[in-house]
């Protein structure tokens, strides 16, 4: 129970970020491979049977999101970052909250229909978690920065999420 609390806590900071160590001091994964998973198995397609089902398969978008953070971590160690390499992952990896929950959006959109106004909304609902989801994990990272590196730090990171929001806004079930 005490885990299932630290998780929620993190999930708050995460969708309300400010500056605070908090998310830093306690580090899991817990929360990021429950997010993973989560946004892993609403981009899986339709069927389970069907060859062509419309989005990534399961393994393509966990290694995306894990290898990615792993890659974002690395870059900013070597930028000479002050957090550590499992602080790094776990921000990452809880700012995909605002990802999943547009994905959940996404599929919910989906379910009324495939047109121009869905799309429209998909597009708006992906845009602005995209957005919060830069800001919150920049709002953590880039203070453990040096101030003259800090853009090539958040640029990867613009990067990173952005392709998982490519994933969510070009997802299609069949």
């Amino acid at each position: 129970m005490r885990d299932l609390k630290a998780v929620g806590k993190k999930f708050v900071h995460v969708m309300y970020p400010r500056k605070s160590s908090a998310l830093l001091r306690d580090w899991d994964l817990w929360g990021p491979l429950v997010l993973c998973v989560s946004l892993a198995l609403m981009l899986q397609g339709g069927s389970a049977d069907s060859k062509d089902d419309g989005g990534p398969q399961f393994a393509e978008v966990f290694v995306i999101i894990w290898f990615g953070a792993v890659v974002i971590t690395l870059n900013s160690k070597l930028l000479g970052g002050t957090i550590s390499f499992f602080q790094s992952l776990c921000v990452l990896g809880y700012c995909v909250l605002p990802l999943t929950v547009a994905m959940l959006v996404c599929r919910l959109v989906l379910l009324a229909g495939a047109g121009t106004i869905s799309f429209i909304i998909r597009l708006i609902v992906v845009v602005a978690m995209f957005g919060w989801s830069t800001l919150a994990s920049t709002a953590f990272l880039a203070d453990s920065q040096p101030p003259n590196r800090k853009a090539l730090v958040v640029y990867p990171i613009f990067l990173f999420y952005f392709v998982i929001s490519w994933m969510i806004l070009t997802f299609t079930p069949q």
